[in-house]
């Protein structure tokens, strides 16, 4: 199995600033582990106890109490917030000898929910949490009351598939995380409101700490459909709406563009980027519950 965390000490770290983040949520929660055939799904739960349930998931590389720090408050005022640690991402799910080629991200998903009695939800995602969002549309439609994919895009065509543009992205800075190419990196992901991170000291320490104490290859069981069919992406145009920021350098190398061609229900934010949620907190916090409230 491979380990998520270059050594012991990584991994203290990374929890250790994950439950310091948790604390700048400033709303009451609780923390769950769910049991799924892949190991302990990691869920973060807030918000209004009687509220529709609203799921949750964060990118690769990052985990629930980086990414919903700005959202899950407001939210909460609104849904029962379910905010889920991807299995095999740097957060606090363990997998288990089951997390491996035969992974099913659809079947996790279920699982997970079946522990949470959730039947049926809004979901939202960022990023790779996204493309969850819009995997788990196609393949249960009925469970899914609206979907918003945020800082993601629709797959309709194979062409480079999801590697290659990573590596031209986060390379070189990733690979040597000190202060100032974390600083350089977040520069390139977002548009000029970058300052939400970088002006942050326990954002910057935490993010610094999963770029050097990560092994991205744990993520490497979650299998990219690079390609959805037609019909698939009929179903993505009735139920989900797009969020995505004009700066996002993965919208730049075809993201809109794809949005565009299929007639997604997208919605462009000019001077963001792929930290949308963050960047724009108040505005994209204010867009879900709209959307939401609609669906």
């Amino acid at each position: 199995m491979v380990k998520k965390y270059r050594s012991r000490k990584a991994g203290e770290k990374i929890i250790e600033t994950y439950d310091q983040l948790l604390k700048g949520w400033d709303c009451e929660l609780i923390e769950r582990d769910i049991e799924t055939t892949y190991g302990t799904t990691h869920v973060i739960e807030t918000g209004i106890k009687d509220g529709d349930p609203l799921v949750l998931f964060h990118g690769v590389g990052d985990d629930s109490a980086l990414m919903w720090i700005f959202n899950a408050k407001e939210l909460g005022k609104h849904y029962r917030i379910y905010a889920i640690d991807t299995m095999g991402g740097p957060g606090k799910s363990v997998p288990n000898e089951n997390y491996n080629k035969s992974f099913d991200d659809t079947k996790w998903i279920d699982e997970t929910l079946q522990g949470l009695n959730i039947d049926r939800a809004y979901f939202a995602g960022v990023s790779m949490g996204s493309y969850l969002v819009a995997l788990y549309t196609i393949r249960r439609t009925d469970k899914v009351k609206k979907g918003i994919c945020i800082s993601g895009a629709v797959h309709s065509e194979s062409k480079s598939g999801v590697i290659p543009p990573m590596f031209k992205i986060f390379l070189p800075e990733a690979l040597f995380p000190n202060d100032k190419n974390v600083q350089k990196l977040i520069r390139k992901l977002c548009g000029s409101k970058y300052t939400v991170f970088t002006d942050d000291a326990l954002i910057m320490d935490h993010y610094k700490s999963l770029l050097k104490g990560f092994n991205n290859a744990a993520m490497g069981y979650h299998k990219i459909e690079k390609t959805f069919t037609p019909e698939q992406i009929d179903i993505l145009r009735t139920k989900v709406t797009f969020l995505v920021g004009n700066e996002d350098p993965f919208q730049k190398m075809g993201g809109r563009e794809a949005l565009l061609k299929n007639n997604m229900d997208a919605v462009f934010y000019e001077d963001a980027g792929h930290g949308l949620n963050h960047e724009l907190h108040d505005e994209i916090n204010s867009k879900m519950i709209e959307l939401l409230s609609h669906a």
